[in-house]
């Protein structure tokens, strides 16, 4: 497929699109608290760190959140065990005061469902490199969302984000397109986001009765939910892998 990559801080007029493009999130991802209250204000807030592909016609096909951050800040140092959330959090606190940023972080590489197959996302997420170095970053870190673990949601992720192909690369596909962009396994986020909601919203999410005690697998879920009939909720509790490229 042949699109243009730019940036939304390039191409301003690109953010109505870029909103109005479908996905093929589980409905339950778009869930985490944190997520919902600063994932939609990157492109506005963040406009040299959200790249946009359009097609040949000109429609937006697929794009790229990231947002800088200062790992190197007094009580940081490390990537954080709530990952996702964590960063997201981190990096807007450091933009309210000021910080100066020295690393970047992933926050999805999302691909409308008439493109994907097509290797855009791997491109993408190229671009995602490429413009973290224009702007002076010296590494890219991402919690790693691997996208085929939620067909064995009961492997442990430390066991699944270890797992290699006899040629030496990630046994997961998405991370396999990470280290094939030059990313290393760094550690697992064992609480990268999380979700957690009454038993009648994820019947609703996910059309699954929640009648049950316990661990109940959801499709396109990492691993499983837990759900509490006493109590009439249940907790979904992301992990995800940190990969990182230093330039």
């Amino acid at each position: 497929m042949d699109v243009k990559v730019s940036t939304l801080a390039d191409r301003p007029d690109l953010l109505e699109p870029l909103f109005d493009m479908a996905d093929t999130w589980p409905e339950f991802v778009t869930q985490d608290l944190v997520g919902n209250a600063l994932y939609g204000r990157i492109p506005t807030e963040f406009p040299r760190y959200v790249l946009v592909a359009q097609d040949e016609r000109g429609e937006v096909v697929a794009h790229a959140f990231s947002v800088p951050f200062a790992l190197d800040a007094e009580g940081r140092g490390e990537l954080p065990a709530r990952g996702w959330d964590q960063v997201l959090t981190w990096a807007f606190s450091d933009l309210r005061r000021g910080v100066a940023c020295d690393t970047v972080s992933a926050i999805a590489v999302t691909v409308a469902p008439q493109a994907q197959g097509t290797g855009l996302s791997g491109r993408m997420l190229t671009a995602m490199h490429d413009n973290a170095r224009a702007l002076g970053h010296r590494q890219v870190v991402a919690p790693v969302r691997p996208n085929a673990k939620h067909l064995e949601p009961r492997t442990p992720m430390r066991e699944y984000a270890h797992r290699v192909r006899p040629d030496g690369l990630p046994h997961d596909p998405w991370m396999r397109v990470h280290a094939r962009a030059g990313a290393t396994v760094e550690s697992v986020a064992p609480a990268s986001m999380a979700v957690a909601a009454s038993l009648e919203q994820w019947r609703r999410w996910t059309g699954l009765p929640f009648d049950t005690e316990g661990e109940v697998e959801v499709p396109g879920a990492l691993v499983p939910v837990r759900c509490s009939l006493e109590h009439g909720q249940a907790v979904y509790v992301e992990p995800n892998v940190w990969m990182r490229r230093v330039f």
